[in-house]
């Protein structure tokens, strides 16, 4: 995608933070903007701040995890401006801190529901929308650098960011053939109220082993404030979708981290010349799987 004159752009989180900034930076490039969030007083703000830039604009509040509200979302969309979203941004997320053995489950329930269930329902509702609408289109899916590693202090976002990661190259893969193509934004410290999350937290997860009161959350709006600006996040954004690029991780202090992460585990992984026969024999046994499914698949396309 390199002209985003007439784009529809849909961002989820859309309101505040990441999201703003991707509105901002799309709209003025030309896309129309959908902005979705959870804080119906926020999508009016948002939307009023676009409009006042001459971007067209339209709100929806939509909580990510409502499958129903989502598909309600889509059909909006489609009416206020004629098809699904040829740019589509999973950015809502949440986060919350505090020791891995006191998670509870309304934690895990609550932050992957989010995190990773919210991502998961962007896509099954717009995906099939959009291959069928047969233009070509972008999604945009904020993780962050902490789905490469794990967090004694945030396991489970940690675990909902590193599957938001190998489920965006799985769709990568798999859309290339349809002219839609996916990034994945891996993001160290943004300057946005994430920091705020807890009070939107639903009752039913209220039960939580974290320590959330103003205290906690002033602590982490000392970190965010350092941040970097949504707006430059959202031109490394941009430039990735023009250039097709799949991750963004525009961070440099994170580059020695990486090499560390990812050098530990081909530090783990033996030579080929330790186990010759093993590997001729697991190689010829996937390739042979692998050809047999393709004559599957092609056997089931004629026949739709």
């Amino acid at each position: 995608m390199k002209d985003f004159s007439g784009q529809i752009a849909f961002i989820t989180g859309g309101a505040s933070g990441a999201g703003l900034g991707q509105a901002k930076v799309f709209g003025r490039a030309g896309a129309s903007v959908v902005i979705a969030d959870v804080r119906s007083d926020a999508v009016e703000g948002a939307v009023a701040d676009l409009e006042s830039e001459g971007i067209k604009a339209h709100g929806i509040v939509l909580d990510i995890t409502d499958r129903a509200a989502y598909d309600r979302a889509a059909d909006e969309v489609e009416a206020v401006f004629g098809g699904p979203p040829t740019l589509l941004s999973n950015t809502a997320g949440v986060n919350s801190f505090g020791p891995v053995e006191n998670t509870t489950y309304d934690d895990y329930d609550w932050i992957i529901g989010v995190n990773l269930n919210g991502v998961i329902n962007g896509m099954v509702t717009f995906v099939p929308r959009m291959i069928a609408a047969g233009r070509p289109a972008h999604i945009v899916t904020v993780s962050s650098l902490g789905g490469f590693m794990g967090s004694a202090f945030a396991a489970p976002y940690s675990a909902a960011k590193a599957a938001v990661v190998n489920l965006m190259e799985s769709y990568r893969d798999g859309l290339a053939q349809y002219g839609i193509g996916v990034s994945v934004v891996c993001p160290a410290n943004i300057k946005s109220n994430i920091a705020e999350a807890s009070k939107l937290r639903p009752a039913e997860f209220a039960n939580s082993g974290y320590v959330e009161n103003e205290e906690s959350i002033a602590s982490l709006h000392s970190i965010h404030r350092h941040g970097m600006e949504p707006e430059v996040l959202a031109e490394h954004i941009k430039t990735a979708i023009e250039n097709e690029d799949f991750y963004v991780i525009p961070y440099p202090e994170s580059r020695e981290l990486l090499e560390m992460r990812f050098n530990a585990v081909l530090d783990s992984v033996p030579g080929v010349e330790t186990d010759p026969e093993g590997v001729r024999q697991r190689n010829e046994a996937l390739a042979n799987w692998a050809a047999e499914r393709a004559e599957v698949f092609n056997e089931e396309s004629k026949n739709d």
